[in-house]
């Protein structure tokens, strides 16, 4: 480690999961390298005192004023590897920048590195592509260590009940000299224990479940688990649906959100790992049994108790839904399913204010993003083993 702080240079940064993870921890980003416009738009509107060095293909140590990161961290783009793609592995351009990821740690020869992606990267080329890498890195002197890591399971300090995402990501770690290292970092026992399902309470007035997801076989299934955010989020029907058949209302008792359920604009909250859930139900039966809707543009949730009767709430935009309609995640929510804080994608851009920023950049950075939670996992991880040696 460095005398003062720890530093990192995060490459193909994106939103930049990894300082908002690390930043507590008092570790330093010396640059970021980001080519989109959009996140590189959001990186400058949250750490304008940061260097962004564009392609991470070119950098040298002259970029980056001769400094020697501790530590080197990038998510080379998925798309090449992943099962929903056309699986080209690093024949393709995309995939090929996992190699040049090999040769950026070969020029700054930072002591360690982080390294993330889809979990096809194991079986692409039958395998042959994850070992190529593997083996690119232990040519540059690095011991390694990989593990599956999935957001729902990883409980942190500031996520104590996880994410509830179900988000299974290849991450390698990679330490000079020695395998040890990155093997106590994914490996050791106290990982070990904190990588177990956490526990979350069932409803009581009901075993069925309101909250579904569909497959890639388009089959929809009932678990209260959140689809995975993709980068492609708005042109497949992953995300929440609900089930008009099993009307499930918010949770209004909760603290979180002043106790009834809105916020002190009138408006339900939205989907959060802290238990300020927003789920759409129907207006409770009249006694002829025909449902209620509401008729208002804007759909309501629950209001305080009234005389133990739960309050009307209706569908968004007041329309009937018919049988399995599927809601979209907002992007607040995606945000939230990452462990960003609220709006941090809504930002000025491309001389609009921040209330207009287009929404698919939005779905598209977040989808490509890691969980926070992990990377915080990750980070203290290798600050324990750091503070051992």
């Amino acid at each position: 480690m460095t005398e003062n702080r720890f530093k990192y240079l995060s490459v193909c940064s994106g939103i930049e999961s990894a300082t908002v993870a690390w930043e507590p921890l008092g570790w330093e980003a010396i640059a970021f390298s980001e080519i989109d416009p959009f996140c590189s738009a959001v990186l400058e509107h949250h750490y304008p005192n940061i260097i962004n060095l564009g392609d991470f293909t070119e950098i040298t140590k002259h970029d980056i004023r001769e400094t020697t990161p501790d530590l080197l961290v990038g998510g080379t783009p998925c798309q090449s590897f992943s099962i929903a793609g056309l699986r080209e592995g690093l024949g393709e351009d995309r995939g090929n920048l996992a190699l040049e990821f090999i040769r950026l740690a070969q020029r700054l020869h930072p002591t360690w590195i982080l390294w993330e992606n889809v979990t096809g990267v194991l079986s692409s080329e039958g395998g042959r592509d994850f070992g190529t890498f593997l083996g690119g890195l232990a040519e540059c002197g690095y011991g390694f260590a990989y593990r599956v890591l999935d957001t729902q399971y990883i409980r942190t300090q500031r996520f104590p009940r996880a994410i509830p995402q179900r988000r299974r990501r290849v991450f390698v770690v990679g330490y000079l000299g020695d395998w040890r290292n990155p093997a106590k970092v994914l490996f050791n026992r106290e990982a070990l224990s904190r990588n177990s399902k956490p526990s979350r309470k069932q409803r009581e007035t009901s075993s069925r479940s309101t909250t579904h997801r569909i497959t890639r076989s388009d089959k929809y299934v009932q678990d209260e688990i959140a689809s995975t955010v993709r980068a492609r989020d708005w042109k497949e029907p992953t995300d929440l649906v609900i089930n008009p058949d099993e009307p499930m209302a918010i949770q209004a008792g909760n603290t979180n959100c002043n106790g009834i359920g809105l916020n002190q604009e009138g408006v339900s909250y939205t989907l959060t790992a802290n238990d300020r859930h927003s789920v759409y139900c129907f207006e409770p039966r009249s006694q002829d049994g025909v449902p209620r809707i509401q008729k208002e543009p804007i759909s309501p949730t629950l209001n305080a108790m009234k005389g133990g009767q739960r309050q009307p709430c209706v569908f968004m935009d007041g329309v009937v839904p018919r049988n399995k309609i599927i809601r979209r995640l907002t992007p607040l929510e995606c945000e939230r399913l990452q462990g960003f804080s609220d709006n941090f994608t809504q930002i000025p851009y491309r001389g609009k204010s921040a209330d207009q920023c287009p929404i698919a950049p939005r779905y598209e950075a977040l989808g490509n993003s890691m969980s926070v939670n992990v990377m915080e996992f990750l980070g203290k991880r290798i600050e324990a083993v750091e503070k051992s040696l």
